[in-house]
């Protein structure tokens, strides 16, 4: 569990640049034309970013990215290996207990990570009023306003979409690791 938390927590570090980008181009194309910041390319958008931000803010929401990282990988993980535990009882066996197991662990993997996704999303989107004041003072900040208002389940919102999305994900990466595991031991190593 700690070496899925830790490397989640490090991969999303090292990728929050890219993230934040695809978030305010995303986020920049719903704005009115005149509240755009007029990203044209990913290169367009960290350019942007270092110029008005500086280098660290190329780490904004880097906090919650890993955060949604770290509980992705250890519901996908912690997932799959219960999911496995309790199928192998119930006389699944073989590809069906892989594949069912991973199904899952793809439910486990969105239920944990999405209240942090959201938070991350709120935060690498959200841009300063008139008086440059943001929304958020900072994560846990957007955390409390959103309880406030919407209560625990706001933060589920679009659960059906997020599980589809990130279900394939935890499917695919689960079956290829347990069939390189299976090469291993076919190998001796």
């Amino acid at each position: 569990a700690l070496c899925a938390l830790a490397a989640g927590g490090i991969a999303a570090v090292v990728g929050n640049p890219a993230d934040l980008s695809l978030v305010r181009m995303q986020a920049d194309s719903m704005l009115p034309p005149a509240e755009r910041r007029g990203y044209s390319s990913v290169v367009s958008a960290l350019l942007s970013i270092v110029k008005h931000e500086g280098p660290l803010g190329l780490l904004k929401g880097a906090g919650p990215t890993a955060t949604r990282a770290m509980g992705l990988n250890l519901g996908m993980l912690g997932g799959n290996t219960e999911a496995k535990k309790h199928l192998k009882q119930a006389g699944l066996e073989g590809n069906a207990l892989i594949f069912s197991a991973s199904a899952i662990a793809g439910f486990f993997a969105s239920a944990f990570s999405l209240p942090f996704d959201y938070v991350k999303t709120q935060i690498q989107k959200q841009k300063p009023d008139a008086a440059g004041r943001l929304q958020y003072a900072s994560s846990a900040d957007c955390a409390l306003q959103t309880l406030r208002a919407g209560g625990p389940l706001r933060f589920y919102a679009g659960f059906p979409t997020y599980y589809f999305r990130i279900a394939p994900h935890a499917m695919i990466t689960l079956v290829a690791a347990d069939k390189v595991k299976q090469a291993w031991k076919r190998m001796g190593v």
